[in-house]
This record gives structure tokens, C-alpha cells and sequence, in this order.
């Protein structure tokens, strides 16, 4: 039985279930926060039965000490942290640490951590041949995902998930190389020489100096952009049993090494309805903007049912009330802009568009808020990062909740392969017809 799993409070037979007329009890679970959920685990083998349930989004298919999250009341916690304070306290790095490791490093473990992430900051320098191959029109995500799979043919002693002596050293690995997969990425794509790490750089501001310095010049890190690009890093850092976290774990599940259960998370990120959605904010502004700017005429649109036009960065999933990032990662965008001096038409159509949503009962009474994705396009289009490397950065902070839960996972006594069952829609039984006979 795992960790998590003997924390939970079992309320043995707090439910029954009838069906042909034989009652079957349920035992209810209840996590640290109260969350209830009824122990279906035998369900089938009792009744016959499988639920059924769509997307999974009633089903909790694991326990996690990972993540906290509140929907309807707006909470976010990481090991129990607070998002807010994380945010404006912590570092990415510090955060990656918790999230992977459970507690907050001490100044020792820190040190050893970060020294850790300078020392496997470079890629072999083979893989700088496979950048060769992908034309200038490839989608980054493409190469981010196909470059983390390649690292497990450099690392052969990472293939093995269950190799305890191997897993902090590939989870560093992981960690540090991914920011120069994507910074390598940015520049193949522009046509730009790749920018080597710098040690004595932090981890964001590396990340900085590799994406945007040139031979030709010196690059000055802004260390007002390394706050803001460490909170939007923290901010995307875990969220829960999300579509692309879910599709690690599944991987994971058939005891899968990390960098190929990372890379297929990767691919998970990459669509509209998740990772992608910052990228359909600013494109949604644009559309906007080339329209003269009419925000109320838009607004109006959104609430056309027969209108295909859809208000992209507001509500979510699982919120229910005002995701608690929007309000961090709004003041992040306020500082970026000030400090560029960028005057962003996007911007002011971006206030306009949450003041009237805000005020307008159709979007209250649908809990229709502003999201993470609203504001962290715009904060990155500020930044000179264009609209296609978006999900890039999504990825990259998303990353240490990945590993989180493939550890978390991977180290569970109790873990089964991921196997959901179905219900058949499909023809009966019918019998083979020679091609000679078919119409």
C-alpha cells in the first residue's frame, strides 16, 4: 500500500449501490482536505459493471501528495504551500525542489541542486546534428518533444524506470537540458548560432541569455525579467491530474523512463485545449484588434449562441471561481510592461475585454474569469517570445510537476499499469465475407 494510500480515512460501507436487486456497499475515502471519494476498486468484480465516465472528469484514477486544488474556492497549493506565497517568495528552482522532492531545500540542499543543474546544463554535442534536420516551418513542440526523447539514447542507464541510483541523476538531467533543448530550438528556428549555457547564471537567467544573446553583442540579463519569467515558471509548475500530467502517469504506468513519459506529456501540452491556449488568447486579440477594437462587439458575440466565436482565457475546468494565478501573473504583466516600456494595443483591448466580462452577469453567472492564460501570452509576446513558443514555456515550467508525479508514481509499491475499460458500441458478431462476394 503506498504513502498516500494510508493516509486516507476509509468510511467502510457509507454507501450501497442496488442492482438486480442485490445491495452492494461502497467504502468512502477522504484525503487531508476532506475530499470524499467512493472505493470503486471492486466495483466491477462485484457487479459485473464498469462506470462510466467521460474524460475521467469525476473519476480520481490515483491518490497525490502532490497537489492541492480548490476550484470552487480558488485555492492552489503546492506540498501544501500556498501558490500566492510560493509566487512571490520562492524561486523556480526552490519550487521544482518541493514539488519533486516534497519539502522546501534547505540552503545546503539548494546549493547542491542548483550546482547540480549548471553542471548538466549542456547537450552532447551529437544532438546539435539533429537540429539540422527539421525545416525552418517545425512547430517547436515538435522538436521539444522529439530532442527529450532522443536524450534517453545518450543516457542508456536511464531506461531503466526502477534504477533508484539513476533516477535523481536523470531527473537533474531532465531539469537543467530542457530549457537548452528550447532555447537551441528558438534559435534553429531563427536562424540565430546557438548560445551556449553560462554557469554562474541562474537557472531563468540563463534560460534568458541562451534564448536571446548574439555574437555580435552583450546581453545584459534584466533581473526584472528573471523575477517575472521565475513566476510564470512557478505559476505553471503543477496543476493536478491535468490532461498532460495524466498522459505522463499513464506512460509512466508501464514503468516508462522519464524522458520518453516527459515527452509524450510534451505532446499532451501541445493542443489548444491545454498548452496552447495562451497562443489562442493573444491570436483572439489580434482578430480583435485588425477588427477596429470593438470590444462590446465582441463580448456580445461570445454570448451569440448561434456565434462560433468563443472569448478564449476565460473560465477553466476546474475553476469555478477566480483562478488564483490571474491575479499573481496580472501584476507580473503590469511590471513587464512598465519595464519594457511596451505600449501593447493587445493590452489595453486584454483590460477592456476583463473589465466588461467581469461586469457582465452572463459571464458571472457562468463563473466565466479570467485565467492563467489570459495575461502570460501577452507577458511573453513582451518579452520578444513569439506566439508559436508559448506552449514552450508552458512546458517548461509544467516540467518539475511532471517529474513530481512520475516519481511520485514510480515509486509507488502499489502501481498498476493504466488499463480504463469501455463500454462497446461497436457491430455484433458477423461473419467473414470473401471479397469475390462483397458489394
Amino acid at each position: 500500500m503506498s504513502e498516500q494510500e494510508t493516509s486516507l480515512k476509509r468510511h467502510s460501507g457509507a454507501a450501497a449501490f442496488q442492482y438486480r436487486g442485490e445491495e452492494n456497499a461502497l467504502d468512502f475515502l477522504e484525503g487531508s482536505e476532506g475530499e470524499r471519494g467512493a472505493d470503486i476498486t471492486r466495483f466491477r468484480r462485484n457487479t459485473g459493471i464498469v462506470t462510466y465516465d467521460p474524460a475521467l472528469a469525476n473519476t480520481a484514477a490515483t491518490t497525490s501528495a502532490i497537489t492541492y486544488l480548490d476550484g470552487e474556492n480558488g485555492i492552489l497549493r503546492y506540498r501544501g504551500y500556498a501558490i500566492e506565497d510560493l509566487a512571490e517568495r520562492a524561486s523556480f528552482v526552490e519550487t521544482a525542489y518541493l514539488l519533486i522532492y516534497g519539502e522546501l531545500p534547505s540552503q545546503a540542499e539548494h546549493d547542491g541542486f542548483s550546482r547540480a543543474l549548471s553542471d548538466h546544463s549542456l547537450l552532447h554535442e551529437d544532438m546539435k546534428r539533429f537540429y539540422d534536420g527539421y525545416p525552418m516551418t517545425a512547430h517547436p513542440m515538435a522538436i521539444l518533444s522529439a530532442m527529450v526523447n532522443s536524450l534517453s539514447t545518450f543516457y542508456p542507464e536511464s531506461q531503466d524506470a526502477l534504477n533508484l541510483e539513476e533516477r535523481d541523476r536523470t531527473i537533474v538531467r531532465l531539469l537543467s537540458k530542457l530549457r537548452t533543448i528550447a532555447a537551441f530550438a528558438y534559435k534553429k528556428l531563427h536562424g540565430q548560432p546557438f548560445t551556449y549555457p553560462q554557469n554562474h547564471l541562474s537557472y531563468c537567467g540563463n534560460f534568458l541569455h541562451m534564448m536571446f544573446a548574439l555574437p555580435t553583442e552583450t546581453y545584459e540579463v534584466d533581473e526584472d525579467l528573471v523575477k517575472v519569467l521565475n513566476q510564470l515558471l512557478i505559476l505553471h509548475a503543477d496543476h493536478e491530474q491535468n490532461c498532460s500530467t495524466h498522459t505522463v502517469r499513464t506512460v509512466g504506468s508501464a514503468q516508462t523512463n522519464l524522458f520518453a513519459s516527459v515527452s509524450a506529456g510534451i505532446n499532451a501540452l501541445w493542443g489548444v485545449r491545454h498548452g496552447g491556449a495562451n497562443q489562442a488568447v493573444v491570436e483572439m486579440l489580434e482578430r480583435i484588434h485588425a477588427d477596429g477594437g470593438d470590444v462590446h462587439k465582441w463580448i456580445n458575440l461570445a454570448k451569440d449562441k448561434d456565434s462560433d466565436f468563443r472569448l478564449m482565457g476565460f473560465g477553466h475546468r476546474v475553476y469555478k471561481n477566480y483562478d488564483p494565478r490571474a491575479r499573481i501573473i496580472k501584476q507580473a504583466a503590469d511590471l513587464t510592461f512598465n519595464k519594457l516600456g511596451v505600449r501593447d494595443p493587445l493590452l489595453e483591448i486584454a483590460l477592456q475585454l476583463e473589465e466588461a466580462a467581469l461586469s457582465d452577469d452572463y459571464f458571472i453567472e457562468r463563473n466565466l474569469y479570467p485565467n492563467v492564460d489570459f495575461y502570460s501570452g501577452l507577458i511573453y509576446r513582451a518579452m520578444g517570445v513569439p506566439t508559436n513558443f508559448f506552449t514552450v514555456l508552458f512546458a517548461l515550467g509544467r516540467l518539475p510537476g511532471w517529474i513530481a508525479h512520475w516519481k511520485e508514481q514510480i515509486e509507488d509499491p502499489s502501481m498498476r499499469i493504466t488499463r480504463p475499460r469501455q463500454l462497446y458500441t461497436g457491430p455484433h458478431q458477423r461473419d467473414f465475407t470473401p471479397m469475390s462476394e462483397r458489394d
